[in-house]
């Protein structure tokens, strides 16, 4: 196109015969395919009006999960605060231990989850391996806080196999993006 017929918005035949019209509207740096998740340029305005009606519900997501975050903090320090002060005065019970251990627990799997959310809408690529990380981390803050005066066997048994089973998932994931990783090299 000629910069007349840029700024007019006019195609110029001359120079638009040899452009491929397959090609996306937007395309992104680096993607083979020009693939966008939820592309806010999308040509079709009903598909750009949903795309931009989603990434406006996860930035909400997003930000609730910023206060959660905050509140789970201090519930946290508030948790810890009136454990210490209880009678016997600044010694902690393997409870209370147990309780705070599961409020910060409860603190860091909130900040993966919001790393999740971040993601999906910073990234063209839901990353898997901080999911899973994320399911790893649930499922070690319920063991560390499973009573176990009350729970079957069976319980620990299901939640072992869980744990394994993510932590494979964990660890090949890990492989396959070190492998990938390993070939780039010269």
């Amino acid at each position: 196109m000629s910069n007349s017929s840029r700024q007019q918005g006019t195609a110029d035949p001359e120079t638009d015969a040899g452009r491929d019209h397959e090609t996306p509207a937007t395309e992104v740096p680096g993607k083979k395919d020009g693939h966008v998740e939820l592309d806010p340029n999308h040509p079709d305005p009903w598909v750009r009006w949903a795309n931009i009606t989603i990434r406006t519900g996860v930035r909400a997501l997003a930000m609730m999960m910023v206060v959660v975050i905050f509140a789970a903090v201090i519930d946290t320090a508030y948790s810890f605060y009136a454990k210490l002060l209880s009678p016997p005065f600044l010694i902690l019970d393997i409870g209370d231990l147990l309780a705070v251990f599961g409020a910060v627990l409860v603190v860091l799997i909130a900040i993966e989850i919001y790393t999740n959310v971040t993601l999906y809408l910073t990234s063209d690529v839901i990353h898997v391996k901080l999911v899973v990380a994320t399911a790893l981390m649930a499922v070690a803050r319920k063991v560390i806080t499973l009573d176990h005066k009350e729970l079957e066997p069976l319980y620990f048994l299901g939640y072992a196999m869980l744990g394994l089973s993510f932590g494979i998932v964990y660890w090949l994931l890990y492989r396959e993006e070190k492998k990938g990783s390993d070939e780039g090299r010269p």
